[in-house]
């Protein structure tokens, strides 16, 4: 999912089908995925729903309309056609125009952080991500395969990016998205010591593979659906221009953008638990 300044660029590992009830076979291991749909049915009648799960933190300054929650308010996603619009590896130069966007477009998304050159290098940044309303999550210290290491490398990777969030923000991601979505058995395990929830995606514009904003634009529009939970990365240079036009165009289809807390709710994301949206065929 991520390039480096080498040239190495790795696509996605995981194909883009999925259901709640079907077992993924990554790493060796079998780790089962909970669909949006059915992380809000377990919930039942609202029970083990938190502030945080209904729209997490923030949002004091947002105004609600068509296609356009605050983040401190909970959304029926059972009725609404809710979207979530996320971002890794960041932050980067480009996020401080990419939070402008969001913010006049009144939508808030979640980000999830990479730690060493990116957390510690934009600490304001991060700082303005968690003020402005968007859910911040982790994707690890390096970017390492996780699960081409052991429990010990796998909790030095999330936890020293939970320490250096939590040390700008005061608060330590309950979310977190496995590099390359590849997870197993020991990075759920670890996860859920360290309370974090996994949280893959069902939409992908692949840009890291090109910089035509148009393409990835068209992209994401293409395989947009309800509950549907969209990746793209702040720091290529293609893809921030795209946001504008995904937002418009989404809205305009009836769509309802909010963070991944605010998909869940009125369930409580689960520590250790791997949450994957079902894309239609």
């Amino acid at each position: 999912m991520f390039g480096t300044k080498t040239g190495r660029r790795r696509g996605p590992a995981l194909a883009l089908l999925a259901a709640a009830s079907l077992v993924l076979t990554l790493g060796g291991c079998s780790v089962g995925t909970v669909t949006p749909a059915e992380a809000r049915d377990q919930a039942g009648s609202g029970e083990g729903a938190s502030a945080d799960a209904k729209g997490g933190k923030g949002g004091k300054d947002s105004q609600g309309g068509k296609g356009e929650t605050p983040a401190g308010e909970a959304v029926d996603c059972t009725k609404a056609k809710c979207i979530a619009l996320t971002f890794d590896a960041g932050p980067g130069k480009d996020t401080p125009r990419l939070l402008d966007i969001l913010k006049e477009k009144q939508v808030h998304a979640t980000f999830f952080l990479l730690g060493k050159k990116h957390v510690v290098r934009y600490p304001d940044v991060v700082r303005r991500i968690a003020d402005e309303g968007h859910e911040v999550a982790n994707h690890t210290w390096t970017h390492r395969i996780l699960t081409d290491t052991d429990a010990n490398e796998v909790r030095d990777e999330l936890s020293r990016t939970q320490d250096a969030i939590a040390k700008i923000t005061g608060r330590k991601p309950t979310l977190m998205r496995p590099p390359q979505g590849r997870t197993d058995d020991t990075v759920s395990d670890v996860s859920r010591e360290l309370g974090l929830s996994q949280v893959l995606w069902s939409i992908t514009a692949k840009d890291y593979s090109t910089e035509d904003s148009t393409l990835i634009r068209q992209r994401v529009l293409d395989q947009a659906h309800g509950d549907g939970i969209i990746l793209l990365h702040d720091i290529y240079k293609g893809t921030v221009p795209a946001v504008p036009g995904i937002i418009d165009e989404l809205k305009r289809q009836g769509y309802t953008f909010v963070t991944v807390p605010q998909l869940l709710a009125p369930a409580r994301p689960e520590p250790g638990t791997v949450y994957r949206p079902e894309r239609p065929e």
